[in-house]
């Protein structure tokens, strides 16, 4: 299955900006971090939970590593689709994959990991402490 037909997911899109390019005209390699960042927001807001929504039920999910494996430059003004899919889950680890495509053509892969947290920085158990968006990344995440 393709990436970008993930569970219905829409792909995250963004048009790379002048000032996220550097002196060569290529796409800083620090951009593609926080596009990650972009586009796993816009996939939780389309699982129905927002930030906002995580932080007012007292979740917090810092990142814990990033991969990134850059394959073709990217320069202004490209636009940049990003397809965004639940790798692993376990009740204390969330791992999300990355694939930015320019044109069709993979440009960047990544991954980034997770824990949760209570609202006092506690570590939890996912499953337990806020089972309801554990079920709901549970339906999104690739067969285990």
């Amino acid at each position: 299955m393709k990436m970008s037909e993930y569970r219905n997911m829409k792909p995250y899109e963004h048009k790379v900006n002048y000032y996220e390019t550097d002196k060569m005209g290529i796409t800083h390699h620090s951009n593609y971090v926080r596009w990650m960042e972009e586009a796993r927001i816009y996939f939780l807001d389309q699982l129905g939970w927002s930030f906002i929504k995580l932080e007012e039920e007292g979740i917090a999910s810092p990142v814990m590593s990033i991969e990134c494996a850059y394959k073709k430059p990217t320069t202004f003004p490209d636009v940049i689709s990003i397809d965004v899919k639940i790798e692993k889950l376990s009740a204390v680890k969330l791992v999300f994959a990355y694939e930015f495509k320019k044109d069709g053509e993979v440009v960047f892969t990544g991954k980034s990991s997770h824990c949760f947290l209570d609202e006092k920085g506690v570590p939890v158990i996912l499953e337990k402490r806020y089972p309801k968006f554990y079920e709901d990344l549970k339906a999104f995440a690739v067969a285990q």
